[in-house]
């Protein structure tokens, strides 16, 4: 309207843009991606610089208990045999001692090289597991007059597992076969190691005596096996039949994410 009062032929218009939020717009949006890229990349090189430190503790580790202890427990042994066989038969009360050294030496021996196996970044995979296994039970069962067979699977043997898990399953199976050996008065045992999904199943079976269920005791170490399989998120199931052997089967979970749940249970 003019100021005589006419209204214009063209009204008047007024235009504007409401701008959006400092966080809606697109440069605010590329600075939060980038700043979260960033974030996450330096989260991984950290996970993986921890990784790599890690693994050289291990490396380091295993070498210096291999080297140094190792070699020791060695010597002592090798000392102690030396002279027991150079005592004659009026120091018999001594040789006897020696021969004590002797076996606590091989046996703390046996042990480290266990620990060293165990924590050895370059063992950390079910085919290293497997290897070990079998050599242990080519030691043990032929020794006792035991057949045995030993099955595996064709594949998957790179999986990768953890020092705990090695070294648990190797302890678990070396349990098993000492009962074994001990109480089944077995002619033939039955190895299997295999892969079901996130889980790590070993069977072993024996022909043997068996016992009743009822007759399961501290003694047998079922106690322990039990409580290392729960340690890992697994579980150990005993199956005696008296007079027709005894079969152990023992399921842990390979992966990190299935022992996280904790539920012990496939």
């Amino acid at each position: 309207m003019t100021s005589d009062g006419l209204v214009s032929r063209t009204p008047a218009a007024i235009t504007f843009t409401i701008l959006p939020h400092v966080w809606q717009r697109w440069w605010f949006l590329s600075v939060v991606a980038m700043l979260v890229g960033l974030s996450a990349y330096s989260l991984y090189r950290y996970r993986v610089r921890r990784l790599v430190e890690l693994e050289r503790v291990r490396t380091r580790i295993a070498a210096d208990l291999h080297d140094d202890i190792g070699s020791s427990l060695s010597e002592i042994s090798v000392l102690s045999e030396v002279l027991r066989k150079q005592l004659g038969a009026q120091e018999a009360a001594a040789a006897k001692n020696l021969f004590l050294i002797n076996r606590v030496s091989r046996e703390a021996l046996d042990s480290m090289s266990d620990i060293v196996w165990a924590i050895n970044p370059l063992q950390d995979h079910l085919s290293d597991l497997v290897r070990r296994m079998r050599r242990l039970a080519s030691e043990v069962l032929p020794a006792r007059d035991i057949e045995f067979s030993f099955n595996v699977p064709s594949t998957g043997l790179d999986l990768r597992l953890g020092a705990d898990i090695r070294r648990e399953v190797f302890l678990m199976f070396k349990e098993t076969l000492n009962n074994l050996v001990r109480h089944s008065e077995c002619g033939r045992a039955e190895i299997e190691l295999k892969i079901q999904k996130a889980w790590l199943v070993l069977v072993v079976a024996d022909n043997g005596k068996g016992f009743a269920p009822d007759q399961a005791s501290e003694g047998n170490g079922l106690v322990s096996l039990r409580r290392r399989a729960r340690s890992l998120g697994g579980e150990t199931v005993v199956a005696p039949r008296a007079g027709q052997g005894t079969t152990v089967t023992i399921r842990v979970p390979h992966s990190h994410q299935k022992r996280l749940r904790g539920n012990g249970k496939p």
